[in-house]
C-alpha cells in the first residue's frame, strides 16, 4: 500500500485526485493540504510515501514546500504536478529535490504508474519532458560547471558507469541506454543503481543535476 498526501489549492482538484487514488487498492490518500506550509506540516505528521505536489499555490508554493520536506531527510518522495507550458518555475523543483514530474492532464493510469514509480525510488519523467525541463533548468544555471576531474565522486565510477551517468544526464531511458551500449535492460538497471549509490544521488533526477553541474550533459546532446 502506497500512502499519498495530496497538495493542491483547488478543492475540486484534490477531490478528484482522492477519488482516483482511493478507487484502487494499492494507494491510500492519508491527507490533503491546500498550500505549502500545510503540506510541510502534514508531511511531517503523516509521513506519506508520496506527496503529490502542485507548484503554484498561495503563500508557500510547491517548490519551497518540496525543498523543506526533502530537507528533513524523511521518507516522503515528491511527485510534482505541473502545467509545464505555464509554470516557469518548474526547473527549480529539480534543485528542491523532487523525484518526478507529471503534467496535470496526464491520464489516470499515468498518474497511478507515476506514484508507484516514485514510491519505489525511481524517477517518473517521460524522456521528451525530461529534456524540456532540463533545457529550462540549464538556462537558469548561473554558476559555471564544475570540473569533472576534481570531483571525488566520479573517481569511484568505472568507465562504463561514467558512460551510464552521461546517458542519464541526457535524459535517456534504460531501454535507450541498453540499445546504445548493447546491454540488457536488467544490466543497465544494475549499472544505474550503482551510479546513484556511488555519487550519493537519491534518485535519477539528482543524477541528472549532478551530470549537468559537472558539464557532463548539456541541452541538445540527447
Amino acid at each position: 500500500m502506497t500512502t499519498v498526501l495530496v497538495v493542491d489549492d483547488q478543492p475540486l482538484q484534490r477531490y478528484g485526485f482522492r477519488l482516483l487514488l482511493d478507487s484502487v487498492p494499492e494507494t491510500e490518500v492519508v491527507g490533503e493540504a491546500a498550500h505549502g506550509a500545510e503540506a510541510v506540516r502534514k508531511a511531517a505528521e503523516l509521513r506519506p510515501d508520496v506527496v503529490l505536489m502542485d507548484v503554484r499555490m498561495p503563500g508557500m508554493d510547491g517548490i519551497e514546500a518540496t525543498r523543506r520536506i526533502v530537507g528533513t531527510g524523511g521518507r516522503s518522495r515528491i511527485l510534482v504536478l505541473t502545467t509545464f507550458d505555464v509554470d516557469e518555475y518548474v526547473h527549480a523543483a529539480l534543485r528542491a529535490g523532487a523525484s518526478g514530474f507529471l503534467l496535470k492532464d496526464a491520464r489516470p493510469e499515468e498518474l497511478l504508474a507515476g506514484i508507484r514509480a516514485v514510491a519505489g525510488g525511481d524517477a517518473v519523467i517521460a524522456p521528451a519532458l525530461t529534456r524540456r525541463l532540463l533545457d529550462e533548468y540549464a538556462r537558469h544555471v548561473t554558476h559555471p560547471a564544475g570540473d569533472p576531474a576534481a570531483d571525488p565522486r566520479l573517481t569511484a565510477l568505472t568507465e562504463r558507469e561514467r558512460e551510464i551517468l552521461v546517458a542519464i544526464g541526457k535524459g535517456w531511458t534504460n531501454g535507450e541506454i541498453a540499445a546504445r551500449f548493447v546491454l540488457s535492460e536488467s544490466t543497465v538497471k544494475t549499472h544505474v543503481g550503482r551510479v546513484l549509490a556511488k555519487i550519493g544521488a537519491r534518485d535519477r533526477i539528482q543524477a541528472v543535476i549532478f551530470a549537468y553541474d559537472l558539464g557532463l550533459a548539456r541541452p541538445g546532446t540527447a
